[in-house]
This record gives structure tokens, C-alpha cells and sequence, in this order.
């Protein structure tokens, strides 16, 4: 009797040995094939071979080349580090909960959290004035490409040089991203240059996204910045290493997909929007997480301390129903931004300059390793001619 092309959710999972959440992330991340059922368009049956492959994948024995190579993409840990983790279903910085952070804490201070620092902040008080671009992403590159072009090799510098140098270089990017060269807290500074005024409901909403996505484990970002470093470059060109991995769509232009997404969402209706992307096997952009089957604690944290817009409360909703995957951290700033009434690249913004905090500080620790990053390719390629 010939095996059935597409499953059932209840097969599909058995088949897998997961639980409902960790099915819909496959399909998010487009690993399985997903169309309604002819019978009930309210449920949906899976792609038999796409489930049979992720089974074949979870038992196989690899050899020691595919394990490294599977590190590379959400495998097993490639770097020491003590910055940050992910454990439980819950974000770390140096063993503290982020979400707990959150509630009290700057972006200056977890900044010094994340390089180990502790006391006061030190930094330059004498900036330059932010390179004249329209564009809050381009004068973040014109500034941080300024000041990787001058600054000293950070391999062999005195630490408290180094901290220095790593307080005023946020300065330099948050001054950027704002146009103008001001004083005060960084959320601060950000919400009066966005002209929400300091120290109101706005300013504390921004804070608290700055420090949640302040830094997230070994992401690509992260790595790009180690790398960079590993060479002895400077602080600013290890975190302008960050800053061009971050504008990939797959990492901090995500945003820019949820906006698209909701669009969709609100020319069509949440369920035909939903529906026209699993029938596509496109995925759902804000929805779902690797590291968070059980859903993302950041975006939960923000999405508690305000109202969303109807349209992304109402697609929210929807994706709830249709596949059960919870909100990421991309839909939480867009949400909140949109909220705030911010221009369409303020969630790029803001993660640009709380992710610098976590690249400055895997730089740091790269830099203290004294270990060059170079991996060797395992060559696929022509056999080699020789003579």
C-alpha cells in the first residue's frame, strides 16, 4: 500500500517526536511543506517527505566534517564565550535574565555587563558631529566607517583604553542614529531626536528594546564582529563588521519583512495572507524562533508594556490561530514602532545600536582569546591539476 503524500499535524509530529510548536518552526523556516486539507480548510496536512527527511536527519550518524559543518547553521557551539546564552527558553547576559534587566536597567548598563565592566561609565565627551546623510542607516556607516579608518588595532590595548574607547563608540553610533550630538541615557537621546520627548512612556518603551536585543548568543552579527576581531582590528571595525552582516534580510532587516507581511495582512485579511504564504511555502516573518519553540521571551516582555496596532494585533492573532507560533522579537519592534509612531527604519535603528553593545563586547572577548578565527573549507570543487 503506497504511503500517503501529505500527513496530518498528529502524524507529522509523531513521526518527528515534537510538540506542536516545534512542527510550525519547521515550517516557518520553510524545512516542511504545509497546504489546508481538501477535507477541512481549517486544518492542514504537512509533506510527507519533508517530515521523513527532518526524522531521517534527527536519527542519522554524522561524520565529524558534517557536525562541524551543521555547527555553522543552529548547531552545536563553534566558540567559548561568557556573554550571553540562551537556556530554558530564557535570554542571559553574564548569567542575569535579560527580561529581568529590562525593567530596571539602560543600555549603557548592559553594555558594560556585557564586557565585564562594572562602575561607572567612561567615555569621550568631545564628538565629532554626525555625518550628514538623510538616512538613519547611512550616517551609521558613514560614522562607524570614520572611525574604523583612524583608530588603533584594539589587539594588545590597555583594558581600561579599550572600555573607553567601547562607551564612546555607542556614543558615536547612537549620535548618528539621532543626527545630532547629545547628552543623557541613550534611550533618552533616541526618543527626543525621534520626537517623543525624554523620560515619558516612549523613551522607557525604547529602553526596554534596547536592552533586549542588546546581544543574542553567537548570532551572525556577533560572529562577523569576532572575526573582525581576531585579526587585532579596531573596536569600530569589528562593530562595523556587525553593522553590514546586520542589514541582511535574515538578520536585522527582518524587520522589513514583517512590514511586508503585514501589509499582505492588511490589503487581504490575516487568514488569506497566512494562507497565500504556507500555500507558497513562504514563511511567516515575525513569527517563530530557533532558539524559542515554546515562543520568544523578548517579544513577549515588550508586547506586555504597550497596545499594538490593530492590524499587527489582529495578524498576531491569526497566526495564533492558523499555526500556533507565537511572536519573535522582529514583530515586537515593528509593533513597537509603529506604536510609538517612528519612521519605517526605527526597528532597524534601535537594533543597530543595542546589538553595537554586544558586538563591542564579543570583540573584547575575542581580542582577549588571542585566537586568529580561521576555519578551513571542506573543498567540493574540480580535483586539483597538478603539474
Amino acid at each position: 500500500m503506497s504511503q500517503p503524500d501529505w500527513i496530518a499535524a498528529e502524524d507529522a509530529r509523531e513521526r518527528l517526536g515534537v510538540r506542536p510548536q516545534t512542527l510550525y518552526a519547521y515550517v516557518s523556516r520553510g524545512r516542511v511543506q504545509v497546504r489546508p486539507d481538501p477535507r477541512d480548510p481549517r486544518r492542514s496536512l504537512y509533506r510527507a517527505a519533508d517530515i521523513a527527511a527532518l526524522a531521517q536527519r534527527k536519527t542519522m550518524s554524522r561524520k565529524a566534517s558534517d557536525v562541524a559543518a551543521g555547527a555553522i547553521a543552529w548547531g552545536e557551539p563553534v566558540l567559548a564565550s561568557e556573554i550571553t546564552t540562551v537556556s530554558g527558553g530564557r535570554l542571559f547576559y553574564r548569567g542575569r535574565d535579560a527580561i529581568r534587566l529590562a525593567e530596571t536597567e539602560t543600555l549603557e548598563s548592559v553594555a558594560r555587563l556585557l564586557r565585564g565592566g562594572h562602575g561607572a561609565a567612561l567615555k569621550r565627551t568631545d564628538r565629532p558631529l554626525p555625518p550628514d546623510a538623510p538616512e538613519m542607516r547611512t550616517r551609521a556607516f558613514l560614522a562607524l566607517a570614520a572611525r574604523a579608518a583612524v583608530d588603533a588595532p584594539a589587539r594588545g590595548r590597555n583594558p581600561l583604553a579599550l572600555a573607553v574607547e567601547a562607551a564612546t563608540l555607542l556614543d558615536v553610533l547612537t549620535d548618528a542614529i539621532a543626527g545630532q550630538v547629545g547628552g543623557g541615557a541613550i534611550h533618552n537621546r533616541l526618543a527626543f531626536a525621534w520626537g517623543l520627548g525624554p523620560g515619558g512612556p516612549g523613551a522607557d518603551l525604547i529602553r526596554r528594546c534596547l536592552v533586549l536585543v542588546a546581544d543574542h548568543e553567537l548570532n551572525a552579527s556577533a560572529f562577523a564582529a569576532r572575526v573582525a576581531a581576531s585579526t587585532g582590528a579596531s573596536l569600530a571595525a569589528s562593530a562595523l563588521a556587525g553593522l553590514a552582516t546586520l542589514t541582511g534580510p535574515r538578520h536585522g532587516m527582518a524587520t522589513a519583512a514583517v512590514r511586508t507581511f503585514a501589509a499582505e495582512a492588511a490589503q487581504l485579511g490575516p487568514a488569506q495572507a497566512i494562507r497565500n504564504r504556507l500555500e507558497e511555502d513562504r514563511a511567516l516573518p515575525g513569527f517563530g524562533h530557533q532558539l524559542y519553540p515554546d515562543g520568544d521571551p523578548r517579544a513577549a516582555a515588550l508586547l506586555d508594556r504597550f497596545v499594538a496596532p490593530p492590524q499587527l494585533a489582529d495578524l498576531r492573532e491569526a497566526v495564533r490561530q492558523a499555526t500556533g507560533l507565537a511572536p519573535n522579537v522582529d514583530f515586537a519592534l515593528v509593533a513597537a514602532c509603529e506604536a510609538l509612531g517612528l519612521l519605517p527604519d526605527a526597528p532597524f535603528s534601535l537594533f543597530a545600536v543595542a546589538r553595537c553593545a554586544g558586538w563591542i563586547a564579543h570583540a573584547i572577548e575575542q581580542g582577549q582569546s588571542d585566537a586568529l578565527i580561521r576555519p578551513r573549507a571542506r573543498y567540493i570543487g574540480p580535483e586539483p591539476e597538478f603539474a
